[in-house]
């Protein structure tokens, strides 16, 4: 029996790999359970991009609201810290209607965000990134992180020097402040979201299996017009491939496509490819996660599972 003794409101979070069934078991606790879903996936935020982030159809949607979902253009960009403030207050919305928070997404980093609180680093200021951007186009993101590591030689050490986006947070945060991103790490602010926080994992016991599926999604993605979506992206908004919504899987191999950069076969093994490797970062974050119930994402009783865990866990958390 799940004993909890905090008064802190409850919340689930249900986390897992890409292609592991989340959205689906999502559904259908939302279906069974007093739950409102909330998106905790870095590309769904993006409007237009739907294909590609396997975003519920708008029946489904239209039923099972997601909240945290097609916030932004893609010529924008969203941060950890805005997600976690933009969470907070959807989840005590949420709570306010007499229902539970139900998180569900692959952005480990954003439920990380939501459990330890974010250091406080300087915002983002919109003309230091561009300067950064112009010396990336003019010189390289291995440059850039060359020039971090004068600067900022423990955070240049953890870097891929391909790694744009760090490597420019990293580059921003010191040109702002004048401090390398490094001796912000420990001064987290935090808003305590309580001990009554159940994690859930959807992990699969074959890798293979789950590399199976992942190739079937992406070849689904494909039927489904994912080129069609980008071109139609390009055509309304200024895009780059160096934003952070082009950096998305799928839509980063899509765009060198696009570009004749690659053929459609490259493409599409690039395609799945990038996906397995992300995959296999998320399931990295879920192994040290503290806590996590694990769940065989292959298993057929799988839902059925989730249900039970997480209506006990709900029935001791009544008052």
């Amino acid at each position: 029996m799940i004993r909890m003794e905090s008064s802190a409101p409850p919340v689930i979070f249900l986390m897992g790999p890409t292609a592991s069934g989340k959205s689906g078991i999502a559904l259908e606790l939302a279906d069974r359970l007093p739950l409102e879903i909330v998106n905790v996936d870095s590309a769904s935020v993006y409007r237009g991009m739907d294909i590609g982030t396997a975003k519920p159809d708008a029946a489904t949607r239209a039923r099972y609201p997601h909240h945290l979902m097609d916030c932004i253009d893609p010529t924008q960009a969203y941060s950890a810290a805005r997600f976690r403030e933009e969470a907070l207050a959807v989840m005590a919305d949420i709570r306010q209607r007499g229902r539970t928070p139900l998180l569900v997404g692959g952005t480990m980093l954003y439920f990380k965000a939501l459990r330890d609180g974010l250091d406080d680093l300087p915002p983002a200021d919109p003309l230091v990134r561009a300067e950064l951007d112009g010396e990336a186009r003019a010189r390289g993101w291995p440059a850039l992180h060359q020039d971090l590591a004068q600067v900022d030689p423990v955070t240049a050490a953890r870097l891929n020097p391909g790694d744009a986006q760090r490597i420019q947070r990293a580059l921003e945060v010191f040109r702002i402040a004048g401090r390398p991103l490094s001796d912000y790490h420990g001064t987290a602010s935090r808003e305590p979201l309580g001990d009554r926080v159940l994690p859930l994992g959807l992990m699969p016991s074959e890798r293979g299996h789950l590399h199976d599926r992942i190739a079937q999604r992406f070849d689904a993605m494909l039927t489904a017009g994912l080129e069609d979506e980008l071109r139609s992206l390009r055509e309304r908004h200024e895009l780059r491939p160096d934003l952070p919504a082009m950096r998305a899987v799928g839509y980063r191999q899509m765009w060198e496509y696009l570009e004749g950069q690659c053929d459609l076969t490259t493409m599409r093994e690039r395609g799945v490819v990038a996906t397995r490797q992300l995959a296999k970062r998320q399931m990295t974050w879920l192994r040290h996660w503290p806590g996590l119930v694990v769940f065989d994402c292959l298993d057929p009783q799988v839902s059925r599972q989730v249900l039970e865990v997480s209506t006990a866990f709900l029935d001791a958390s009544d008052p």
